[in-house]
């Protein structure tokens, strides 16, 4: 009786448009006053989780990808993709997914990846000739590889909520984020061979794609060493982003992109997005610390336990409860409430909290591009002066891609495992 009234009143401060962050650090404090407990914890609770040296790769992140989004890198590299890919048939769209996946390598925002990628790549899309839906729906779907593919900041928010090692939820992603593309790519091939008229752009000499390589050849070598450098335990996830940062701005200034007013706004961008990422960790740490005290998750994890006995039912059902949160909650807020109460049960199950980390990303990637809320049909929404609901159509062949993506993780763990603990593909 009490879980319910906590979800009701949680449910209620919600639809009554409190923020998160808000909704949940009040509805904790009121949690522990009500339970004789000290009020203390609360100021102790956030505390905790500031107090975290992980968490400053947050914003380092969030920097590098405002620095080189306002410094015009997306066009560097979607022109460097574009100069190989731009002939063959889908070659556009291809182009725009490789060019996602790899400014993904160097942002960890998804926003940040729609953003850069989409301003640069729908203008042209649409003057080929491609299908104005499928466009933004691809755009949409291609920025989420920016949370899959490392570095991620849900991953680190997941690693953070969960205790587990930030280093193995990044090397568990990188399989899955390539083969995330590579279906991705697939879309982009069977649309060609509907045989859409598009035109196609002429053939560059030799000497220009080279160049136009060159151009976009330090971002990927910043990618490369950041990436890189965790895999060979040469940095933490924290003094990589700090490298990256650094990198980034040096390659930003370097190109003579970078002024103060330009850096300024990067800087401001991210001081917000960062406070907001903070103060729903905080809200949320709040919640969890009374919703602990009072037996809920572990509670509601017998619960589950009793109910889904194995890993694919219990894996099911959270499928089906995450794309309707999705339909009205961002990935984050999805994150701080519900780990708590899934954690509990994964090892019961059988099921390796990392894995979970990559699934979990993988259905947060589903809410992005899900109406009403998704965020990035918001970016692509204001990028191409569309309507939300055309945007949204453009993305439901890329929900059904990242959910057999969600079977194949299922069927074949080791997509996830092999890197971060060697577990065999076959």
């Amino acid at each position: 009786m009490t879980t319910l009234l906590i979800v009701a009143a949680l449910l209620l401060l919600l639809l009554l448009g409190v923020p998160v962050a808000f909704a949940l650090a009040a509805l904790g404090f009121v949690l522990l006053v009500a339970g004789g407990f000290s009020p203390l914890m609360l100021p102790q609770a956030l505390h905790s989780t500031f107090d975290n040296f992980l968490l400053l790769a947050v914003p380092l992140f969030l920097l590098m990808g405002n620095i080189l989004l306002r410094a015009g890198i997306g066009r560097d590299l979607f022109d460097a993709v574009q100069a190989w890919t731009g002939r063959l048939p889908g070659g556009l769209a291809i182009a725009t997914i490789v060019s996602c996946a790899l400014f993904s390598a160097i942002s960890g925002s998804s926003v940040a990846t729609a953003a850069t990628i989409g301003t640069v790549a729908i203008p042209e899309m649409l003057r080929r000739g491609y299908e104005r839906r499928y466009v933004l729906g691809l755009l949409a779907a291609g920025g989420t590889l920016g949370i899959l593919i490392p570095p991620s900041i849900p991953m680190i928010i997941y690693g953070v909520v969960t205790e587990e090692n930030i280093v193995d939820l990044f090397l568990a992603g990188v399989v899955p984020g390539i083969l995330l593309s590579g279906l991705f790519v697939a879309i982009a091939l069977v649309q060609a061979a509907r045989g859409a008229a598009v035109s196609v752009p002429p053939r560059l000499p030799l000497a220009q794609r080279l160049r136009e390589t060159a151009r976009a050849l330090p971002m990927v070598v910043l990618a490369v060493v950041v990436v890189g450098g965790i895999y060979a335990g040469a940095v933490t996830p924290t003094e990589a982003s700090a490298v990256g940062f650094g990198g980034g701005l040096l390659i930003a200034l370097l190109m003579g992109r970078l002024d103060f007013p330009t850096l300024r706004a990067a800087v401001e961008e991210s001081a917000a997005t960062t406070v907001t990422i903070f103060l729903v960790l905080a809200g949320a740490k709040v919640f969890g610390k009374a919703i602990t005290l009072y037996r809920i998750p572990q509670d509601l994890s017998e619960v589950l336990l009793a109910t889904f006995d194995t890993p694919a039912s219990f894996l099911a059902a959270v499928t089906v409860v995450l794309l309707v949160m999705g339909c009205f909650l961002e990935a984050l807020s999805m994150l701080v409430l519900m780990m708590p109460i899934l954690h509990p049960a994964l090892l019961p199950l059988g099921i390796d909290p990392v894995w979970f980390g990559v699934y979990f990303v993988i259905m947060i990637e589903c809410a992005l591009i899900t109406p009403p809320v998704g965020l990035n049909l918001f970016v692509i929404q204001a990028v191409a002066r569309a309507s939300l609901a055309e945007v949204a159509r453009g993305t439901w062949p890329f929900v059904l891609v990242m959910l057999v993506m969600v079977v194949l993780l299922y069927l074949f763990p080791a997509i996830a495992l092999w890197l971060p603990f060697g577990v065999p593909l076959f």
